[in-house]
C-alpha cells in the first residue's frame, strides 16, 4: 500500500513537471515571437504573441513589461473611440502589474508620473477635468518625488496649478507654492544629472576613455539637463502676470506675521521679491531679516548683500557676498551661487571681479558653459579701454570670440549660442585689409587693463 502511494505522488508530479515545461515552452515561443516582431517595429502583429505570454505567464520576463509597454503606445495611438480608451486603460493595468511584478525595475514615482502623463495626453478621450490631471501628477509628487523625474510631467503639474486657480480652485499662494515646488525639484535633478554628468567630463579631460555605458548616458545627461532649463523659463511664462509686485507685495504683507519664523516661508517669499525685482518696498528688507535671524546661511547673507549694495554700501556688501560663498557647501548650488555674485559685480562694472566668480562657476560645474558667454561680452565690452591703438583695441574681439566658442565646447546645446556671439565679435574684429595693411599677420598682441591676456593675429 504504502508504495503504491508513492507511486501516484511519483506520477503526479511528473504530470506536474511536464505541464510546466509545456508552458513554458509555450511562453518561451510567444516571448520570442513577440520579440523579434517589436524589434522589427511591427507592434501589431507582435500584439498576439504578447498577450498570450503576458496572460499565460505573467512574470516570465521583464520583456513583457518593457516590450508591452512600447506596443500599447502604438495601438493608442492608432486607436480611436472606446478602442483607444480600452488600450489607454489596459495601458495603466500593465504599470501597475510591472511594479507588482518587478518592483525594483519600477520605480513608484516612474509609474505614476507615466500615468500622469498618459491621462494628459488623452484627457479629451477620458474625459478628464483638469482637476483629476493635477490629482495624477499629485499623487506622483507626494507619494515618491525622488521618482517624479519626467520634465514633461513636472512642467503639466504646475500648469495645471495656474490653470485651476484661474478657474477659482485654488488661491494664489497655491501656484507661488507649487511654483517653487516644481522648481526646487528641477533644481535637485539638475544637481544630480550635473555631478554625473561632470564626472565623464573629468575622466575626458584626464585621457580617460568613456565605457560604452557611459557614452550613452553622456548624451542622456546633456539632453535632461538642457529640457530642464528650458521647462524653468516655461514655468515664468505661464506664470506671467501672477507673480508681479503687485499681487506678492500685499500676499505676503498679509501673511508676514503668520510665517515670519518660518524659515522655508521666507526664503521662498525672499527668492520671488528678489527675483520679480520688488526690493524696492519695505517689506523686502523686513523679510530679509526675519530670513537672516531664523536660518542664517549662504542664502540670507546673499540677500542681506543686496540690501547693502541697494543702499550703496558696497564695501559691507561684498563682505556678505564673501561670507555667502564661504558659507555654500553644495557644489552645484556653490556654481549657482558664483554665477549669481559674478551677475552682480558685472552689472556694477566690476568685471575683474565677476570673472573671478565666473570661472569658480566653471570650475565647480564645467558642464555649464555660459560663464563663457558672459565673460566673452565683458571683454567686448571692454575692448575700447583695453589697447593703446584703434586695431589693438578691435583685437579684444578676437579674444572675446575665442571665449565665447569655449561655451559650446563646454555644453553642446550651447554651440548655436556660441558660435552667434563668435561671429559677432569676430565682425567687429580688424578686416583682412587691415591686417594686411599692417603687416601683424602672426603677431601676438598683449592686451591691457583688467583683461591682461593675449590674442594672436589671424593668418591671412
Amino acid at each position: 500500500m504504502k508504495t503504491r502511494v508513492t507511486l501516484i505522488i511519483a506520477a503526479l508530479l511528473m504530470a506536474t513537471n511536464f505541464g510546466f515545461a509545456q508552458q513554458d515552452e509555450e511562453c518561451m515561443l510567444n516571448l520570442t515571437l513577440m520579440n523579434d516582431y517589436v524589434k522589427s517595429k511591427k507592434y501589431d502583429e507582435a500584439y498576439e504573441p504578447w498577450m498570450k505570454v503576458r496572460n499565460k505567464c505573467p512574470k516570465f520576463n521583464r520583456a513583457i513589461y518593457q516590450y508591452g509597454a512600447k506596443i500599447l503606445d502604438h495601438k493608442i495611438e492608432n486607436a480611436t473611440g472606446a478602442e483607444k480608451v480600452a488600450f489607454i486603460e489596459d495601458y495603466f493595468v500593465l504599470l501597475e502589474k510591472a511594479r507588482e511584478y518587478y518592483p525594483s525595475k519600477y520605480e513608484l514615482g516612474e509609474i505614476l508620473e507615466d500615468i500622469g502623463v498618459m491621462k494628459y495626453d488623452n484627457q479629451k478621450e477620458l474625459g478628464l477635468s483638469d482637476m483629476q490631471i493635477y490629482e495624477a501628477f499629485d499623487k506622483a509628487y507626494k507619494e515618491d518625488l525622488p521618482n517624479f523625474t519626467s520634465t514633461k510631467g513636472l512642467y503639466v503639474y504646475f500648469t495645471k496649478t495656474v490653470d485651476l486657480y484661474k478657474a477659482g480652485k485654488f488661491e494664489l499662494q497655491k501656484v507661488f507654492d507649487k511654483y517653487d515646488d516644481v522648481n526646487e525639484q528641477l533644481e535637485s535633478l539638475n544637481a544630480k544629472y550635473a555631478t554625473d554628468l561632470n564626472k565623464l567630463i573629468e575622466k575626458e579631460e584626464a585621457g580617460q576613455s568613456l565605457t560604452k555605458t557611459e557614452k550613452k548616458y553622456k548624451p542622456y545627461y546633456q539632453a535632461k539637463l538642457e529640457a530642464n532649463d528650458k521647462i524653468s523659463g516655461s514655468l515664468d511664462s505661464y506664470l506671467g502676470q501672477l507673480a508681479n509686485c503687485e499681487n506678492l507685495i500685499p500676499l505676503y504683507k498679509k501673511d508676514f506675521p503668520t510665517y515670519k519664523n518660518d524659515a522655508e516661508w521666507l526664503k521662498r517669499a525672499v527668492s520671488r521679491m528678489y527675483t520679480k525685482e520688488c526690493t524696492d518696498d519695505p517689506l523686502y528688507i523686513d523679510l530679509v531679516k526675519a530670513y537672516d535671524a531664523t536660518a542664517p546661511s549662504a542664502d540670507t547673507k546673499y540677500f542681506v548683500a543686496t540690501i547693502l549694495y541697494k543702499q550703496g554700501k558696497n564695501s559691507e556688501g561684498d563682505s556678505y557676498i564673501k561670507q555667502a560663498y564661504e558659507l555654500e557647501t553644495d557644489t552645484f548650488k556653490k556654481a549657482r551661487l558664483a554665477k549669481r555674485i559674478a551677475a552682480g559685480f558685472k552689472k556694477r562694472g566690476s568685471y575683474s571681479s565677476a570673472r573671478n566668480y565666473y570661472r569658480e562657476a566653471l570650475k565647480l560645474n564645467p558642464s555649464d558653459g555660459t560663464p563663457h558667454l558672459s565673460i566673452a561680452a565683458m571683454y567686448a565690452s571692454s575692448a575700447n579701454s583695453c589697447g593703446d591703438t584703434a586695431f589693438n583695441k578691435r583685437a579684444v574681439f578676437w579674444y572675446a570670440a575665442q571665449e565665447a566658442l569655449k561655451a559650446g565646447q563646454a555644453d553642446p546645446s550651447l554651440k548655436g549660442a556660441a558660435k552667434q556671439a563668435a561671429d559677432s565679435y569676430n565682425a567687429n574684429a580688424p578686416t583682412k585689409s587691415e591686417i594686411f595693411t599692417c603687416s601683424c599677420e602672426g603677431t601676438t598682441i598683449n592686451i591691457g587693463c583688467w583683461i591682461g591676456g593675449s590674442v594672436k593675429v589671424p593668418s591671412l
